[in-house]
């Protein structure tokens, strides 16, 4: 079977049209991969599965201190994908956000690094930051949160 260029590009419509960043087909002795690059924007953080892991947080959270407490009443920013947290966009680079900082929709909080590329994550709102959830270079799980907006 020859790939046929009508069919490469319904191929290329269903790369675009979804989260997947690569699909290979092999036939034989014929091979094709199709990748696209993705940045990842505060599109994919309004994921529903993020406000699942606000409740389970304060439940164990108040009786530990009172301080960590309020911090959670913030609205979180989620990992948008399974990778590695990095709050600089190198290792000699001043934090993208700290407690204290103001952020607002569009700024870059974060990077999260997946299949070797590297995704920055946007605030959704605006507000001060709170709490950062997780430590530089730190494995991070979809829909986990990374810091809280208050």
């Amino acid at each position: 079977m020859k790939f046929e260029t009508d069919y490469i590009e319904k191929l290329a419509k269903v790369l675009a049209e979804t989260g997947l960043t690569e699909i290979s087909l092999e036939d034989g002795e014929q091979a094709i991969t199709l990748r696209k690059d993705v940045i990842v924007t505060s599109a994919p953080q309004a994921v529903v599965a993020a406000p699942a892991a606000v409740p389970a947080a304060p439940v164990s959270a108040p009786t530990a201190t009172e301080a960590s407490a309020p911090a959670k009443k913030g609205t979180p920013i989620t990992s948008p994908m399974v990778g590695t947290f990095y709050k600089s966009p190198s290792p000699d680079a001043d934090p993208f956000v700290n407690v204290g900082s103001t952020v607002k929709p569009g700024d870059v909080v974060c990077i999260v690094e997946a299949m070797k590329m590297m995704n920055e994550i946007e605030s959704e709102i605006s507000g001060k930051i709170v709490e950062v959830c997780v430590e530089d270079g730190q494995s991070v799980e979809f829909g986990q949160v990374l810091m809280y907006v208050e």
